[in-house]
């Protein structure tokens, strides 16, 4: 449980400290960015399958796999592409925004996908988060669109993922292979056209890194999520759009007038309700198996 904590921790924090990663990298267009992530995610991810024996599932996929994961992989793409762009265009915050909502997201598409019935507290918070996305909404004069794509886009991945046949790391290995020729065929049209003559040793040594950091939080959140109940998860995923908004506001320096902090105020509220009510029916759940097995007992 506790090695779950560090794990499922150092996961999100790596995740909140993406910012400062990818401001390294601000002045490489966002799309060569994410080709680059796509490539060397999958490098990374081979060589690790490789040292530890892990690659004859490959031969087993099945079709069905194969297009399940194929959109899965447009989904990632999706939200890599977004955040990217967004850390370079010091939306920082509204990234933030959107991995905050992200949750409520998941009822929304649980509800309308999955025909999953929220508990009427969980409503309340979607509402919530809501009426702090129409308050951002009018008050800016228009909608928060990197917000709602990167929660759009990840909690449409995360569904797809839910009922997926692969485990995390051969799920990424499917996910980059299915991206990989679109990424090797973009970068040479870049080179062709002269627009990587620009890019120094430095530069390429951060977008190297980018594989090694985006498959180590991966691999940290795994084994995290196999140790801890989902609603210890539920709170401990919080630390990265929290630290996100940290990097945004005091380092970052971006605007946070009244309007923004009366819609993030709602949606912290959303939150705030959303994760004590998981914990109560988690308690509530957990009393009531306790009383079962001491009247089986009896």
């Amino acid at each position: 449980m506790n090695r779950g904590i560090v794990y499922a921790l150092g996961a999100y924090l790596s995740w909140g400290l993406f910012p400062l990663y990818f401001r390294q990298i601000a002045a490489v267009p966002a799309l060569q960015v994410v080709a680059h992530r796509t490539l060397w995610s999958l490098a990374f991810v081979a060589i690790v399958m490789l040292a530890t024996g892990r690659l004859a599932w490959l031969k087993g996929v099945s079709l069905a796999t194969w297009r399940r994961f194929a959109l899965s992989a447009a989904l990632i793409a999706v939200n890599w592409l977004t955040y990217v762009w967004a850390v370079g265009h010091g939306q920082v915050i509204n990234a933030s925004l959107g991995y905050f909502i992200n949750p409520l997201v998941n009822v929304a598409l649980g509800f309308a996908v999955l025909h999953e019935r929220p508990r009427p507290v969980q409503w309340l918070a979607v509402g919530l988060a809501a009426f702090g996305v129409l308050w951002l909404t009018v008050a800016a004069g228009t909608l928060p669109w990197v917000a709602l794509v990167l929660a759009l886009s990840f909690g449409l991945y995360g569904l797809m993922r839910k009922t997926a046949a692969l485990g995390a790391l051969e799920g990424l290995a499917l996910e980059t292979l299915i991206l990989a020729p679109l990424a090797l065929a973009g970068l040479a049209w870049w080179w062709q056209a002269g627009d990587l003559a620009g890019q120094t040793a430095v530069d390429w040594a951060w977008l190297i890194g980018t594989g090694p950091v985006t498959a180590g939080a991966l691999l940290l959140f795994a084994a995290g999520a196999r140790r801890i109940p989902l609603a210890t998860l539920g709170i401990v995923q919080y630390a990265s759009p929290s630290l996100q908004f940290l990097l945004g506001v005091f380092l970052f320096h971006e605007p946070m007038d009244a309007n923004r902090l009366v819609a993030f105020g709602f949606i912290w509220g959303a939150l705030a309700v959303y994760s004590a009510e998981g914990l109560w029916q988690t308690r509530r759940m957990l009393r009531c198996s306790v009383a079962n097995e001491i009247v089986e007992g009896a």
